[in-house]
């Protein structure tokens, strides 16, 4: 796994490189430059869409300590700072944040719980997000775009049974069912896993029987963080020179997301994240060189953004703040 994380990091470079060498080099940096500090600007509105992120996951904690907004949003940034960052597939900051969950004292299985359903929801609404931005382009754009959407749609034709088969699954008891295999590989071994697992399926099914949070979830919380998100695309192709209206913004941050998580496996979406910028700007007749401008635009986010994450974390590693809080707090 290493090995291939190391491979598609190296290829994604060089795509990346290729993609900037075609498109002459000299006229991206030309932008960016002139852009200058309202880059820097674009980076520091991802403050905007954190909280509301943070807002989303907080309420799907239950248990008598749920962690406050301010804490939310430590677990969000070190989430994202680990997942964007560094090659962990996309699971690593969801580690590091049921850690941080434990540290504030929820207690094991309503943490993990919560991730799960977050998880599952965010894909949801991803995915209704990513629908909206095909329709978009079916209905005002180019031939070259119509094929795009079209490519885009049956994708998303293709992970629908995966989607449906996710979000069923919790009824099935898929950890307690996993940890009694296990438990019976190892002859009774893992007989104490068995209950935790147990636990950790009965949370899950309590989130979402909290139909409320569920709806606000989706139709509240998310598509404020969709839109918010987007503006830091709008503010960006702003300071470019390249006027798009905030709905083309929208579409862009639609697309890019789900073309991101479908290269989840590529550290930091090396190459993917600028070829999906070249591929879906291009649709909106955006040329070239913004496109790869507006990515590394997005590269200062999350320089901006997630190296101090990372730094955080490392931190609070040294510090020992990671973990449970008490020993208490780790009895789920």
């Amino acid at each position: 796994m290493k090995h291939l994380s190391r491979l598609s990091a190296l290829a994604g470079l060089l795509i990346a490189a290729w993609l900037v060498y075609r498109s002459q080099p000299q006229a991206i940096f030309a932008l960016m430059r002139t852009a200058g500090f309202g880059l820097f600007i674009a980076a520091l509105a991802h403050l905007i869409p954190m909280p509301l992120n943070a807002r989303a996951w907080q309420i799907l904690v239950r248990g008598s300590r749920r962690p406050s907004l301010l804490q939310m949003f430590h677990c969000v940034w070190l989430r994202e700072s680990v997942n964007g960052l560094l090659p962990v597939a996309r699971i690593g900051g969801e580690l590091v944040s049921f850690r941080m969950l434990r540290g504030f004292g929820v207690r094991p299985s309503w943490a993990a719980a919560s991730i799960v359903a977050d998880m599952q929801l965010t894909l949801i609404s991803q995915l209704v997000f990513t629908m909206v931005g095909i329709g978009f382009l079916f209905r005002h754009a180019d031939s070259q775009a119509l094929q795009l959407a079209s490519d885009l749609a049956w994708g998303v034709v293709a992970l629908m049974p995966l989607l449906v088969l996710f979000a069923m699954v919790q009824h099935a008891r898929p950890f307690e069912r996993v940890s009694r295999m296990l438990n019976h590989v190892t002859s009774g071994k893992l007989d104490e896993l068995v209950g935790h697992s147990a636990r950790i399926d009965l949370a899950l099914k309590l989130v979402w029987r909290r139909r409320g949070d569920v709806v606000r979830f989706l139709f509240v919380w998310q598509p404020a963080q969709c839109l918010a998100t987007s503006a830091e695309i709008w503010i960006a192709l702003h300071f470019l020179g390249a006027h798009v209206s905030f709905v083309e913004a929208v579409v862009i941050e639609s697309l890019i997301q789900a073309v991101s998580s479908a290269a989840f496996f590529v550290p930091a979406g090396l190459g993917v994240q600028e070829g999906g910028f070249v591929l879906i700007g291009g649709a909106l007749g955006l040329d070239p060189s913004t496109c790869l401008a507006l990515a590394g635009a997005r590269r200062l986010r999350d320089l901006v953004m997630y190296v101090p994450g990372l730094l955080a974390w490392q931190f609070a590693e040294l510090r020992g703040t990671l973990g449970p809080a008490s020993k208490t707090s780790a009895q789920v």
